[in-house]
């Protein structure tokens, strides 16, 4: 028997024993060490050499993540280990640290109840640490932090055993300012790590060494003492000594909680169903023996020779193989063909995966992540919490047009398996619209499928995704169907900025079931709507609502669906540049509709409703929305001049200028389209000495001088006339 099939063999004996699991993520900023450190747990399992762990990355395992040394996907690993003479598992996940990855990050918390933050001790706390940790205390997922390259604070910096505290101390200090801002409000005290109790740890993914104040008393070592044994090139006797996996496994398992512990509090947040039912009972205290099975699917990989793998959390009940499956949310009940865990790149077999663990599903066809898989029709999960959207769009055509067919099954794979890119067909053209997170991640997806799936393609430059919105109300609107039987008045409006900014957390896009999901009336009147709106919206699109505000009109039920429709179709494509419209209301105020219902179709209430909407929109000082990124600029301070042109050249707003050594860090909020060739104007004029990051801010009103131009650009790109029409042109 290999080393993996043992490996596996003993992580599936320790399922069993629920109180000595611990599901993890590895959560950073980019270039802050995660897939180094992954590696000596993984060396410890005895996966890899522990000679090779810190430089083998054995978890970026893609082609393009060798090549570029970042973390593109998020990888899984099991774990068993001996902690003080205790067997445990712990299932770790490594995930991405670029910005343009979030959405990996997003989807992993979801599978995990502890995070690990790791910090580089000489960036400190960086824009992307902000954001992950965020993400993780969301889904109420309790952090530790590990404080990692502190080789390079002796060896470059020759810090004194005080200086080093000093900087232990203040990024602890803005770790737990973060906890106190983001935790929930039950864990804002509990959650705070602690350099005293060993929740805080510190060393170097690179060197296989760490430290903390428990293990300094156990192998009976100094802060002093590592700095003289670093300084003299000493450190692989400082990882034989002080190893890192030891220190870091023992503050998991003493910190972090086990699946029946987080399954508690956990529960109550990402899943809405009624905690006395059986399938609630059972996944409250993560029930493995129970028949009332229920997993989120967090990942989806397509592997050539097994088709679709499926990987998430099981919350209860046990996966076995040749057992089905319900994908709640569709039709369909799947066969599991194959169950088992991942150990890094490979998927390894076994009879059976229990609750509380990470499991990988073989055989689960047209299952996306966000789907709940069930033995009973229950309530499915929450959608993932994040309110970070797409913002960069390519079209993509087959060079080729005997490749089209092959082109289409590959786009929606991909699709699959990443639920951040968006992809639809433009009707008019025939190119393929890819929306993704930026520059970076459309770039990947171009790889994908050239290299990948050996279709060569044509790409167009990245463009934006803007959104259209309102700045005041509009009047009164009737809307007549074509053969002029119906009539709907409506009135548009735009949503207040603190209701708007409420709402775009309450995570539903879709239409709202009558009577049925009262869970979302509730988050609309906490968000700011009123009883009674909240009661009556009928649909949410792209953080606009559409509201029934008439009373006994006869038949109104008849043509519900098709008034919905119409608001979808008009706030998917607004009437300024056919882009979304974003953080309106739509008010039904009165319908007059024809007795018989011949005469009131589709093709008389679709066009009378999307052109009334139109019209208000057009009445309602239309603007134009940009999304825009808070980029963290570091550069020596030589340079400071070079950075500052750079940002003001693309409409940069510099928030902050602070000095740390001999840098200065440069905080702003910028336009995403200014990020577009940013790579090579910032490295050209600063010689390759800045350093950055970005993360996704919001939209916020395209400057008033540039309305015009922008409109105009986009109308012509999409084959329109550059002047949007009146609204009168919609209800004439």
């Amino acid at each position: 028997m290999g080393r993996k099939e043992q490996v596996a063999e003993l992580a599936e004996k320790l399922m069993a024993n629920q109180k000595n699991i611990r599901n993890i993520a590895i959560i950073a900023h980019i270039d802050h060490g995660k897939s180094t450190l992954t590696d000596n747990l993984v060396a410890t399992a005895g996966l890899i050499s522990k000679d090779l762990a810190g430089e083998q990355v054995f978890m970026d395992s893609y082609v393009l993540e060798q090549e570029r040394g970042i973390t593109i996907n998020s990888s899984n690993v099991s774990v068993p280990c001996d902690i003080d003479g205790e067997k445990f598992l712990i299932n770790i996940i490594d995930t991405p640290g670029h910005v343009d990855f979030t959405g990996d990050v997003i989807r992993a918390m979801r599978a995990v109840d502890g995070a690990v933050l790791v910090v580089d001790a000489v960036e400190g706390v960086m824009p992307q640490t902000e954001t992950v940790l965020r993400q993780a205390l969301r889904e109420r997922v309790k952090p530790v932090l590990f404080i990692n390259k502190v080789d390079r604070l002796i060896t470059e910096m020759h810090v004194t055993p005080e200086d080093m505290q000093q900087k232990f101390i203040k990024i602890v200090m803005d770790i737990n300012n973060l906890i106190t801002k983001n935790a929930p409000d039950e864990f804002r005290k509990e959650w705070q790590v602690n350099i005293a109790d060993g929740s805080v740890c510190f060393g170097t993914g690179f060197h296989n060494w760490a430290l903390s104040v428990p293990a300094m008393k156990k192998y009976t070592i100094t802060f002093k003492d590592i700095i003289e044994l670093a300084e003299n090139d000493r450190q692989k006797e400082l990882g034989e000594r002080i190893p890192i996996s030891e220190v870091f496994l023992e503050m998991v398992a003493k910190h972090l909680p086990n699946p029946i512990q987080s399954q508690k509090y956990r529960i109550p947040v990402i899943w809405k169903g009624d905690p006395e039912t059986a399938e609630g009972k059972a996944m409250l205290s993560c029930d493995a023996h129970s028949d009332k099975v229920a997993m989120m699917v967090t990942d989806v990989v397509l592997d050539k020779h097994a088709g679709d793998i499926a990987s998430g959390r099981i919350y209860s009940g046990v996966i076995k193989k040749g057992m089905e499956l319900k994908v709640l949310g569709s039709e369909k009940i799947a066969k599991v063909q194959q169950v088992g865990i991942y150990l890094g790149p490979e998927k390894v077999l076994l009879d059976e995966v229990k609750a509380g663990n990470i499991a990988a599903i073989i055989g689960m066809k047209e299952v996306y992540a966000g789907q709940t898989i069930s033995s009973v029709e229950m309530e499915p999960f929450e959608d993932f919490m994040t309110d970070v959207e797409p913002v960069m769009t390519v079209s993509i055509e087959a060079k080729n047009s005997k490749d089209l067919p092959k082109l289409i099954d590959v786009i929606h794979n991909i699709s699959k398996e990443d639920p951040n890119i968006k992809a639809e067909l433009n009707q008019d053209t025939g190119e393929h619209l890819i929306s993704g997170m930026g520059e970076l991640h459309l770039e990947i997806t171009q790889y994908k499928i050239e290299k990948d799936n050996n279709i060569p393609i044509t790409v167009s430059p990245p463009i934006v995704v803007y959104y259209e919105a309102i700045t005041k109300a509009s009047p009164v609107i009737e809307g007549k169907t074509p053969n002029k039987h119906n009539k709907f008045k409506i009135t548009v409006e735009p949503i207040e900025a603190e209701i708007l900014e409420n709402l775009r957390k309450v995570k539903h896009n879709g239409k709202l079931r009558p009577n049925k999901d009262l869970d979302i009336v509730k988050k609309l009147q906490e968000a700011g709507f009123s009883i009674d709106d909240s009661k009556n919206v009928w649909v949410i699109n792209n953080h606009s609502v559409l509201i029934n505000r008439t009373k006994g009109i006869q038949n109104l039920n008849e043509v519900r669906e098709l008034i919905i429709e119409a608001f979808i179709d008009a706030t998917n494509e607004g009437p300024v540049a056919k882009e979304k419209v974003s953080g309106i209301v739509v008010s039904l105020e009165d319908v007059t509709l024809h007795e018989d219902a011949i005469h009131r179709g589709p093709a008389q209430v679709l066009p009378a409703m999307t052109r009334a909407i139109y019209a208000g929109v057009l009445y309602g000082d239309y603007i134009l929305l940009e999304p825009k990124q808070k980029l963290t600029v570091s550069v020596p301070q030589d340079f400071m001049g070079a950075v500052s042109k750079v940002l003001s050249s693309r409409r940069a707003q510099i928030e902050d200028i602070k000095s740390e050594g001999d840098s200065s860090i440069f905080t702003s909020k910028i336009p995403v389209k200014s990020m577009i060739g940013f790579s090579q104007v910032m490295r050209g004029d600063t010689q390759g000495r800045a350093v950055w990051s970005a993360e996704y801010y919001g939209y916020e009103p395209l400057p008033k001088s540039l309305q015009k131009d922008i409109i105009t650009e986009i109308r012509t790109r999409k084959g329109m006339d550059p002047e949007p029409k009146s609204a009168e042109f919609f209800i004439d």
